[in-house]
């Protein structure tokens, strides 16, 4: 059965930390693809600074082209919204009943996971990876079966927030972002003249 890790987010927009993230999965042998599950825009709901949908798949898929066991995938924009994790697992149980579903979060959600809707069930179906955020310490002694901590992946300095800054500002973000996304964002954010 192929091993499958989820990896949710805005991708507001996608960076270079992310692909190391799903990279260090990959080579820690934790599963066979990382989905970059890209978040659709909630209507509902004012995202101030938030790229519509269409946009951040778009420079997902240019930042994952030609690599192998990452996918962009816009799975979660034919789902009720808003979507709940869990919802979104079973979807995806559902739809490939022939792949096995991870979780790859941050500490900072494994912080207030107990918070999340339907977290027990999460856990008893599916493995989650944690990957360390700043601030937010966690200990691989004290998890509990089926969820492991990604150690060794190195962390990035940027977020999207401070690209999408950089960018209002005119500045450089090549080496936040690769190659094919810094030259579409350079297009999206041109000043105007």
């Amino acid at each position: 059965m192929k091993r499958v890790a989820i990896f949710g987010g805005s991708f507001n927009p996608v960076h270079n930390g992310h692909l190391a993230l799903a990279a260090g999965v990959l080579q820690a042998g934790w599963a066979d693809e990382v989905w970059l599950m890209v978040s659709p825009q909630n209507p509902l709901k004012s995202e101030d600074g938030l790229m519509p949908e269409e946009q951040r798949l778009r420079l997902a898929r240019l930042a994952v082209a030609g690599r192998r066991g990452i996918v962009a995938s816009d799975f979660e924009f034919g789902l009720p919204r808003p979507s709940y994790t869990w919802q979104t697992l079973e979807a995806l149980r559902t739809a490939h009943p022939q792949k096995e579903f991870l979780l790859l979060i941050g500490s900072d959600n494994w912080q207030i996971f107990h918070r999340w809707a339907r977290g027990e069930e999460i856990l008893k179906r599916h493995g989650i990876i944690v990957y360390p955020r700043p601030g937010f310490p966690v200990s691989a002694a004290v998890l509990p079966p089926g969820v492991r901590l990604l150690e060794g992946v190195p962390l990035y300095p940027w977020s999207s927030t401070d690209i999408r800054q950089r960018l209002r500002q005119g500045a450089d973000v090549s080496q936040a972002v690769p190659p094919a996304v810094a030259q579409a964002l350079g297009e999206m954010f041109r000043p105007e003249h």
